[in-house]
Formats: structure tokens, C-alpha cells, sequence
């Protein structure tokens, strides 16, 4: 049996339900991560690829938690993860040996090459049916409300 939830959420106003779609959303998203790489998880996928956005100097731990929107530690938990399974590697920094950096292996290299195919299909899968203006409407909403709670995550410190 089949619920739907369209009809479970009539009355429900915009805001709250869309706040439901968030948690809902991210738990859909890693559980088809999670089948769509032998070698590793969503989470550490998506470390993985906020590692790529970083020029030039490997970034330390806490700013990789920063982009990620996570803790200090679970971060620390996947890039010791990632490092056991060669695909990053974690050094002190040269001027202040309290930092620790991570870096990416060749090995990532390897894995993108192995799935570019199904990544495309995914991402094609994914955006089925929404346009370009829409995704770029989207994440313009979205990125508001990460500022908003980054905000509220601040000011409840």
C-alpha cells in the first residue's frame, strides 16, 4: 500500500511542509547515494566533491565541516574513512602544525572515471522534468535559507 502524501498534506501551509520536504528530501538522496557507489558513501562523496572546490591550498578539517554544513568531527569520521580507502590523505600544515589538511588522491580520479557514465544519468534522472530557470530559481531560494540558518545556528550559541 501506497501512501500519498500530497493528500496527507493538504491543509499543511507551504512553509511547514516544505520544512518536512527538507528532512524527507536528504534522507531520499543518501539512500540512493548510499547503492550508487560500491567503494563509498553519499557522505563521503559529497566530501569528496567539497574538497574539489577548494584552489590551491588544501583545505583544514574545519573548513571542509564549514562548506559541508556539519560538525568538526563527523567530518573528521568520514576524511579517516576516506584516508584508510586511499582517496584522501591528511598532512600538517607547513607554518602551524595545530592544522591538519586533507588532500585528494589520485585514486578519486579513478572512481570518477569509473562512474562519470552513471553520474550523468543520475543527475539527468534527478532534474527529469525541471528547467533550467526553475533549478536556478531553486537555488537561489536555497541558498537564502542556508543563510537563515546559519544565522539562527549563530545567534542559538
Amino acid at each position: 500500500m501506497s501512501i500519498d502524501r500530497d493528500k496527507l498534506l493538504e491543509g499543511l501551509d507551504d512553509e511547514r511542509a516544505l520544512f518536512g520536504l527538507f528532512f524527507a528530501f536528504g534522507n531520499r538522496l543518501q539512500a540512493a547515494g548510499d547503492t550508487f557507489y560500491e567503494e563509498i558513501t553519499c557522505k563521503q562523496f559529497f566530501l569528496l566533491i567539497c574538497l574539489s572546490v577548494f584552489q590551491g591550498t588544501p583545505p583544514m578539517i574545519n573548513e571542509l565541516a564549514d562548506v559541508m554544513g556539519s560538525s568538526h568531527q563527523n567530518v573528521k569520521q568520514l576524511v579517516n574513512k576516506l584516508e584508510k580507502a586511499g582517496f584522501v590523505t591528511t598532512f600538517y600544515d607547513k607554518e602551524d602544525r595545530r592544522k591538519v589538511r586533507v588532500a585528494a588522491t589520485e585514486k578519486i580520479g579513478i572512481l570518477s572515471d569509473r562512474y562519470r557514465e552513471q553520474e550523468e544519468k543520475f543527475m539527468t534522472g534527478l532534474y527529469d522534468g525541471v528547467t533550467k530557470e526553475e533549478v536556478k530559481l531553486t537555488y537561489k531560494v536555497m541558498t537564502k535559507i542556508e543563510k537563515n540558518l546559519m544565522r539562527i545556528g549563530r545567534r542559538d550559541k
